[in-house]
């Protein structure tokens, strides 16, 4: 008897706008925030101690960003990309308020089911992915806190579909090829777009800069990013360091484009020894967050 392949399960026409409609919230990494509660509370805590808890803290790290953007908050003034200066611009009782919002979440404590990722898993990548950026943006001339925005928010497209599937079709499964496709073959084959579609819209309706936006959307195509392809390059080869720097067993990650690499001036010379650099990065965020092993 010849086995068949279990077929994909039927998703109903969705669009990616949709997602992004019916997301109510945005999950957040539950070991982050009850430090950043405390140093909230604390009267003592300086601005750098919130902003450094703060940035690795992806879903916090974007409501600051939306809020800080917002006609009251900005007036007139042009956008924020920076954490520091979003900050500086809705104080601590603002910042306080989102925080507790997503400490009672009920989605805090739950696994992305869709990418079959635990709960910290997706907010380790964005974190090391947001320290790579950063360290990139040193060698080709970007802005370092744009840089460790954008690797920090670059997967927050996943947490929204994760979401609208957990209501709307709790059985869909995407899965990983590795660098530098990612989910996003699954993502088309069973939706029509990717995460990455996902999260520029997420990005767009929170007002951020439209190079930002357009890096975010074209992540796996960044010479389509218009204004924003130096950018999308950018998170394009902080994702390929992340993959060289903590490979996964068994797996060889590909070269990334060279082609695309001369955009920001870089070559795998110089990423091979950001990559060096990247491990001894590892060391700060375990001892921030007190992480054993």
């Amino acid at each position: 008897m010849v086995s068949q392949t279990p077929a994909a399960p039927e998703v109903a026409a969705v669009t990616a706008e949709r997602i992004v409609q019916e997301t109510k919230d945005i999950p957040s990494a539950p070991r982050v925030l009850p430090r950043l509660k405390d140093l909230l509370n604390d009267g003592n805590s300086s601005v750098c101690d919130v902003v450094a808890m703060i940035r690795i803290e992806p879903s916090i790290a974007a409501r600051v960003l939306q809020v800080s953007n917002s006609a009251y908050y900005s007036k007139g003034s042009a956008r924020c990309t920076s954490v520091a200066e979003g900050i500086g611009r809705v104080g601590f009782d603002q910042v306080y308020a989102m925080v507790m919002h997503a400490v009672t979440s009920q989605v805090l404590l739950r696994p992305l089911a869709t990418y079959q990722l635990e709960p910290d898993d997706l907010w380790k990548r964005s974190v090391t992915c947001g320290m790579a950026a950063e360290l990139l943006a040193d060698q080709c001339g970007q802005d370092r806190e744009t840089a460790y925005t954008l690797g920090l928010l670059h997967g927050i497209g996943m947490i929204a579909i994760d979401s609208w599937a957990l209501v709307n079709n709790p059985s869909l499964v995407m899965t990983p090829k590795g660098f530098p496709k990612e989910y996003t073959q699954s993502e088309r084959a069973l939706l029509g777009f990717t995460h990455a579609d996902v999260g520029g819209i997420l990005l767009k309706r929170w007002d951020f800069p439209a190079d930002v936006v357009s890096a975010i959307r074209y992540q796996y195509s960044p010479p389509a990013a218009g204004t924003g392809a130096s950018l999308a390059t950018l998170i394009y080869a902080s994702k390929w360091l992340c993959d060289a720097a903590w490979p996964t067993e068994g797996t060889v990650v590909p070269p990334p484009d060279e082609l695309w690499l001369k955009r920001i001036k870089l070559d795998l010379k110089r990423l091979e020894k950001v990559a060096e650099d990247l491990k001894s990065r590892e060391e700060e965020l375990k001892q921030l967050l007190q992480i054993e092993g």
